[in-house]
């Protein structure tokens, strides 16, 4: 057996079995290896960023990790800005990234570069594989290390020659289970579980917490103690729609945030760091809390979340009897025929959105019109943005809907942010995906003209507007669909998107609808 099959047994045995891939020449004993392994399945993405955007919305809906095929350094340097999402949304993530056979690296070939350093960069964990004797032990320890801290980005850097040398050493190995996660003090818990019934006091909860069992668990908490329960604006994945447990989200602009946390007086987080700006800007506070405000931070994002909050209900007396503030179902009013606006594309949405949907939001500006209609509307999950990064949505989208093939997975992004990562169209279209992309269409990175307002600078000159607009030539977003194999409308109207967006979410395929703005 080789080291690429033995690589390859060993993640089928510790259960990964999707892998999303770019792979080149130093990778091509690894790739044999796959060919011959069927029970993988194996999704090309032309661009690497596409493959590690795809990783991180597979992990986010099935909380496992999926395996990345990188070729060297520059490979996984195009997949950089994406596994830094990941990492920021806890997604578990195993790279498997081609080096220069060992003997080769002395010669500096023209693709050699600091593999070590850049994998270190951006993964929790790094390895290089220095035997092929040691591959499936690595490799084990790879799977661990991925499923560890709640999810986290591991990296094995894979020799050329150890891939294809013969091993004599174990054929496979199956992944031991993740250490146990540290857990609070019970003392610490049932202290703060009393401190939840006083006046002022909010319960901040992320992670697993934003969707599921673990959501009741904290909904029931929110109903016993009659604190205010909150949810991080940049959740990776949060139940909304009708049913979902009430939560107060955060919100993303310095002032609505300080003005949204200003009555509290003690914040307590539970899988979630404190609050932080995106940006610094002239006189004006890194973070949102009031001065004075009580900061607690009961479990960190890598603990114990799911023990935390069942220990902190039982310590507040939840018993089951409590009755969960619930999202009820509120459909928007149609909005009236004309010109489309941004407030219109939420209303249509609202009142289309498929039951169970899965959501990629990666509208920036255009968001703030949108999802105040859709959190409302049919139960869906979202998956957002966590890292800033742009170019998560599209990537994600495939993720997610090859994670859960029996969803409709619904993309809404920006133009601007869409273009970083157009080519996973050809993925969805190739994987045959039951994914519809909304683009919001408004011919530049809008996010930028607010970002310049809110240092002060006068309107954009020639120069910025020249950097933020996306026009002379504008984008063709039916043409781009169509030359990746996807089916796409143009909607310049509400009467166009409303028609455009039903045929999209009626077709079990790929399909792009330009919402023009």
């Amino acid at each position: 057996m080789t080291g690429g099959e033995a690589l390859v047994e060993t993640l089928l045995a510790s259960g990964i079995n999707v892998c999303f891939a770019n792979p080149g020449t130093s990778e091509m004993s690894f790739v044999a290896a796959l060919d011959a392994n069927p029970d993988m399945r194996c999704v090309l993405c032309l661009f690497e960023g596409g493959v590690t955007g795809a990783a991180d919305g597979y992990a986010r809906m099935t909380a496992l990790p999926a395996v990345t095929l990188l070729h060297l350094g520059p490979g996984f340097g195009n997949g950089w800005s994406n596994l830094h999402n990941a990492r920021k949304a806890g997604s578990p993530v195993l790279n498997v990234v081609g080096d220069h056979a060992d003997y080769h690296l002395k010669y500096d070939a023209p693709l050699q570069s600091d593999l070590d350093g850049v994998a270190r960069s951006v993964s929790n964990w790094t390895r290089r594989i220095d035997s092929v004797d040691d591959i499936a032990r690595d490799t084990a320890a790879g799977v661990k290390a991925a499923k560890s801290n709640n999810g986290q980005i591991a990296t094995l850097i894979l020799p050329a020659d150890v891939a294809w040398s013969d091993t004599g050493g174990a054929a496979s190995q199956v992944a031991e289970a993740p250490r146990a996660l540290h857990r609070p003090d019970a003392d610490r818990v049932r202290a703060t579980a009393a401190r939840l019934r006083e006046p002022g006091t909010a319960l901040l909860v992320s992670a697993a917490a934003l969707y599921g069992e673990l959501a009741d668990v904290a909904g029931r908490i929110k109903a016993r103690t009659g604190c205010e329960l909150l949810a991080p604006f940049f959740a990776p994945r949060v139940a909304r729609g009708e049913g979902a447990v009430e939560m107060a989200q955060m919100r993303y602009q310095l002032g609505q945030n300080t003005e949204f946390l200003a009555k509290f007086k003690r914040i307590i987080y539970v899988g979630e760091t404190p609050p932080v700006t995106f940006f610094a800007y002239p006189g004006k506070p890194s973070t949102p809390d009031a001065p004075g405000t009580d900061i607690e931070r009961l479990c960190f994002g890598d603990w114990d979340i799911e023990w935390t909050l069942h220990e902190l209900a039982r310590a507040a007396g939840v018993d089951g009897s409590e009755t969960i503030d619930r999202v009820e179902l509120n459909l928007p009013s149609p909005p009236a025929p004309g010109p489309l606006t941004t407030d219109a594309i939420g209303r249509v949405l609202a009142l289309q959105c498929p039951e169970n949907a899965i959501m990629v939001n990666e509208a920036l500006t255009a968001g703030h019109a949108i999802w105040p209609h859709v959190d409302k509307s049919r139960a869906h999950d979202r998956l957002k943005n966590t890292g800033g990064s742009i170019g998560m949505g599209l990537p994600a989208g495939v993720g997610a809907a090859i994670a859960c093939p029996d969803r409709k997975v619904v993309v809404v992004s920006g133009d601007g942010s869409a273009m970083y990562q157009l080519q996973s169209l050809w993925t969805a279209a190739r994987e045959k995906l039951d994914i519809t992309v909304i683009i919001i269409a408004n011919g530049g990175y809008r996010i930028l003209h607010e970002e310049l307002a809110a240092l002060g600078v006068a309107p954009p000159g020639r120069n910025a507007q020249r950097m933020f607009d996306i026009v002379e030539p504008d984008l063709d977003w039916v043409s781009l669909a169509k030359g990746h194999g996807v089916e796409g409308l143009r909607a310049e109207t509400v009467e166009d998107f409303d028609a455009a967006l039903k045929i999209a979410l009626d077709s079990p395929e790929p399909f792009l609808v330009e919402a023009v703005v």
